[in-house]
């Protein structure tokens, strides 16, 4: 409990990353505004089950993250919740695959928007609230893509190589305030997305779910192993903790070693 009486806002936690990062802060302690889609029904399980369990305040607060003033409105909505916010991570992502000359102009604006914008209308709204109190943790969940390059994925790497730029910049204005800014850059993660993947490439291939897994990862990460949500989700908890106070603008890689080819 490491973290307890501390408050924290991630963005797109209602499944795969977001939702093991909000349960690793929660299983420390941490207050938490939920933000991302999904049933109602969904939601308020969810909800229910992470309060029963680790026995935090929590919130479930719907924003399309895409817009302002839906960030700014999320970012008062929990402040009210929480009564402050000590800790964001921006997490949530979007993602479009195709050719730079066959890109969708509004996918573009979509992802930009989603994934690099929302971070930054979010931190500049809780900046002021950390800076008075001496003491915040922002966390932007990047990407190995914040770092390089691949083909068919213009809108995500320059939004995440975007991303990767706002964390030093956050670093620099905030160096010595107490306030520190971080960013994640997982490679292959396994969650529901990746598993969705793995499942239709056993299909449609006939092959099992090694091979599957195998053919998913063997051109990017070395390590041949998939990145897990909990990994993540201890990785921000220790960027919170007192042994992480003098990191700030770094772009951590949790890619098996893909950005060190």
């Amino acid at each position: 409990m490491q973290l307890k009486g501390k408050r924290a806002l991630i963005t797109g936690s209602t499944s795969g990353i977001g939702l093991g990062i909000s349960e690793a802060l929660a299983l420390n302690g941490c207050d938490i505004v939920l933000n991302g889609f999904g049933s109602s029904l969904e939601i308020e399980s969810l909800v229910r089950r992470l309060t029963s369990q680790y026995h935090v305040h929590v919130r479930h607060v719907d924003a399309d993250v895409s817009g302002r003033d839906a960030c700014l409105s999320l970012a008062a909505e929990a402040k009210r919740e929480l009564g402050g916010v000590d800790i964001l991570v921006n997490n949530a992502g979007i993602q479009h695959v195709a050719p730079v000359e066959e890109f969708p102009a509004e996918q573009w604006d979509k992802i930009i928007a989603t994934n690099l914008s929302s971070s930054f209308h979010l931190t500049a709204a809780m900046l002021p609230f950390m800076r008075n109190q001496d003491w915040g943790r922002i966390i932007n969940v990047a990407s190995v893509h914040g770092l390089v390059g691949s083909r068919f994925k213009a809108a995500y790497v320059a939004a995440k190589h975007g991303l990767v730029g706002l964390t030093k910049v956050v670093a620099l204005e905030c160096a010595g305030s107490g306030v520190t800014c971080n960013a994640i850059c997982p490679g292959w993660v396994l969650t529901p997305l990746v598993e969705v993947q793995i499942l239709k490439n056993m299909k449609e291939q006939a092959i099992s779910r090694e091979t599957a897994e195998r053919e998913l990862l063997v051109e990017k990460q070395p390590s041949r192993q998939f990145t897990t949500v909990q990994q993540i989700g201890a990785l921000v908890v220790f960027l919170c903790s007192p042994a992480a106070e003098n990191l700030t603008g770094a772009c951590l890689p949790v890619d098996g070693a893909w950005t060190a080819q």
